[in-house]
This record gives C-alpha cells, structure tokens and sequence, in this order.
C-alpha cells in the first residue's frame, strides 16, 4: 500500500506540479478569453438576466438552464469552498486568493467554451434525452479519429467521480458530523446511501429539481454567515484586501503559527485549489448544461460561465475574507478547521461551527448528486444505456465505503484523475475554439 500511494502521490505531483496542469489550465483559458475578445467578461449582466429567465424554458432539453446551472453548482460548491479556501491560505497564504480570483476570472472563458460545444454537439440516446459533454463533442466535433480521446475522458470521468465526487464526498460528511455530534460514521454513511438513492431514481430531472431548491438556498446561507463574520470584522477588511495583493507579489512572511510562503507557492496553491473549487477546465460541468432545455449554445454558455463566477468570485471569497479578517490563518487550524475557527469567531454562541458542519454536509450531499450525473454520462458512453441501473446500484454502494474507510489513498488517485480528465478537455476546446469564436460571432450579430 505504501508502494501504490508513494507513486500516485508522485504521479499527482507532476501532474498539479509547477510544469504542466497549473501552466496548462489558465493559458487555454487565457487563450480562450482573447480569441473571444473578452466576450464572457463582458457579458456578465447579460448572462444574470438569462439566468433568472431561464428558470422557465420549452425549449428542447431535459432541464431548465437554470436547473442545469444549479445542477453543475451541486458538484463544485462543496468542500472546496471551505476547506479548499482554507488549504490554499494555510499553505501560501492570503495571496493564494488573488491567484485564485485570476483564475475564475479566465475560466469563466473555459467554463463558457465548454457549455457551448456542450450543447452543440449534444446527441439523444435511445430513450430520447439530450446528453452530452466532452466525450460528445470530441466524438461529434473531432472525428471518428478522435473517438480515442472521447473514451479516455468518459474512463477517466466516471473513475475519478467515485473518488472526488463520491467517497471523499462522503467521508467529509461523516467527518463533520462525528467531529461535531459524535454521529457514528455508519450511521451518516446509511443516511446518505437512502437520501442519494431517492433522488437517483428520478434521474438528471430530479436531481435538477432537488439542485434547483437547495443549491441557492444554502449558497445564500453561507454567505449570508460569512457576510456577518465579516461586517464584525469591517475594520480589518481594507488592510485584509491590502494583504492578498502584497502577499500574492511578495510572498508572506512568517506570523504567528504560519510558517511563511513564496509567490510561487501563492500562485501553485492558489490556482490548484481553484481549479477544484470551480472544476473549470475539467470537462465535468458540460455534462449538466448538455441537458438544458435551450436551442442557443451561446445563451447555455453565458448562464454556464456564471458558475465559476459564483463558486471562487462570490463563495470563495467569502471564506478566505472570513479567514484572513479573523486572524485565523495565521494560528495552528489547518482547512476544515481553519474555516471552522473564523466562523466561530464572528457568529455567536458557537454558531460558527454548527454553520460549517452543516455546510459541508449540505455541500457534499450535492456534489454526491451532481457527480453521479456525470458518472453515470461517462459509463452510458462507454458502455451504453444497459450501465445506467448498474451504475446507480455501485453508486449508492460506494458512499459506505468512502464515509467509513480510511481515504489516505483515494484522495491521491482522486487527484490524479481529475487531472487526466482535463487533459482530453483542454485539446479538444483548443481544437474547436474556431467553432465557438464562428458561434459567438453569429449571437452577436443577432443581438
């Protein structure tokens, strides 16, 4: 065991190291951003007002846009909005907030890319839903000479989501609650297994449903705390903005219990951790947008960007404000902790840790949703229809595991996985960026 993790830690080293995906994911978003010509930057209002009308469609499609947005925000707005937040101050400090600003920014061109050749190259299956996703537009974007790369992001998908999107999922959950309530693990793991399970038989309608009422309202919540958290601590917010710009070009020095970091490592943790916050790049959101109800890419596209925005501009930034407001970051608490210390220290009565215990497990609980749509589209595309049953079956299964076993390993491979999903991605939006320019293009003569 100790053989397999050493090499995936050293696997998952080169692939999140200094030299390939940090490089890789905000260049192609950068490149994309130009060739767009700044197009998803600029459309922002636009793309809130087609938000809010998109809670209604009879277009053709599964989901409302606005469902299909809440069901791709199910699968990013989880623990990497408080624990990952606080690992990336933890370990190169406030400055990592900056870096990870920068890169929703750019990926929200990403984001925007992947949504539109999501809808565009979208196919019915045998029962007649729309699906599809990078698999889909590599296959009907690329060629039958490219069908190869379209295989290996469904293999790499659907192995990574029993990692990141299910049993790690899961653990936090059972972590959380027996940290805080003494909740046996067991027993969380149970709950879970049924909840999931209903929801799951009423398939991508019925988890944009439930993602449609619960995403917004806990979303709001948890800002609304970190609001308060914040306001307590109003002094401190112009010299905490002040320390995330000189740290993200300085570096920062040694305080307290932190033991200083490097404008690299603001920069290595500050894009890493975004890049998990708000998958942009990795190909996991298309799948839900693929499914909107919607006869325009470009409209799915500007409503798809807005989930990088929401998840690192908005909910992000809320917890590191929170983190570095308090003081906290430069104490002992390392991620959920940390997180956990700046809410108890601007809420009253103990109410911070009710609030992040209930938060994370209200976050998992959607991404264990949101996730199992997109592992369910990768093995429909490897092995067809017949694997969606079984699917669910091994689904539901796996949340015992991840929620009672030790995920020493698991949290490694799941790393490495979600970087080989992003690598077939990435060449392929590179591929048919031509075609979303053309696209684009087009709206913006119509409008």
């Amino acid at each position: 065991m100790e053989v397999l993790e050493q090499f995936f830690s050293t696997l998952s080293g080169f692939i999140w190291g200094k030299y390939f995906l940090l490089w890789l994911l905000p260049l192609v978003g950068v490149f994309l951003m130009i060739r767009l010509a700044g197009f998803p930057l600029r459309r922002i209002p636009e793309a809130f007002a087609r938000l809010w009308r998109g809670r209604q469609s009879n277009a053709e499609g599964e989901v409302t846009p606005f469902n299909a947005l809440m069901t791709a925000l199910s699968a990013t707005i989880g623990t990497g909005n408080i624990v990952g937040v606080a690992t990336a101050i933890g370990l190169g400090g406030p400055g990592a907030l900056f870096w990870m600003w920068c890169m929703a920014l750019v990926g929200m061109a990403t984001k925007y890319a992947e949504a539109v050749c999501a809808v565009h190259f979208r196919e019915k299956d045998a029962s007649g839903h729309n699906i599809g996703g990078p698999m889909y537009y590599i296959k009907n974007g690329l060629g039958a000479r490219w069908l190869w790369l379209g295989g290996a992001f469904a293999f790499f998908g659907c192995m990574a989501g029993f990692g990141i999107g299910n049993t790690v999922q899961a653990h936090s959950v059972a972590d959380a609650l027996y940290g805080s309530w003494q909740v046996p693990k067991a027993v969380t793991a149970v709950m879970l297994m049924a909840l999931v399970a209903v929801v799951l038989v009423g398939g991508v309608k019925r988890i944009g449903e439930v993602a449609g009422r619960l995403v917004p309202t806990m979303g709001v919540a948890y800002v609304l705390c970190g609001l308060v958290v914040i306001v307590v601590n109003i002094s401190s917010v112009p010299a905490a903005f002040a320390l995330i710009f000189d740290s993200a070009f300085n570096g920062t020095a040694a305080a307290g219990g932190f033991a200083g970091a490097s404008v690299a490592m603001a920069i290595q943790f500050g894009v890493a951790r975004g890049v998990f916050s708000n998958e942009a790049g990795l190909g996991s959101a298309p799948i839900a947008h693929a499914a909107a109800k919607t006869n325009n890419p470009v409209e799915q596209g500007m409503v798809a960007m807005l989930g990088t925005f929401l998840d690192t501009i908005v909910v992000c930034s809320i917890t590191g404000l929170a983190i570095i407001c308090t003081g906290v970051w430069q104490g002992e608490a390392l991620g959920a902790q940390m997180s956990q210390a700046a809410f108890t220290a601007g809420l009253p009565g103990g109410f911070g840790e009710v609030v992040i215990t209930l938060a994370i497990a209200l976050f998992a609980f959607t991404t264990l949703l949101g996730w199992s749509y997109y592992g369910e589209r990768c093995a429909q595309f490897l092995f067809g229809a017949r694997i969606i049953m079984p699917f669910r079956v091994v689904w539901v299964l796996a949340i015992y595991v991840g929620a009672t076993a030790d995920l020493s390993v698991v949290w490694i491979v799941a790393d490495v996985l979600n970087g080989l999903m992003a690598v077939p991605n990435l060449i392929a939006l590179i591929l048919l960026s031509g075609l979303v320019v053309k696209l684009t293009r087009e709206y913006r003569k119509k409008h």
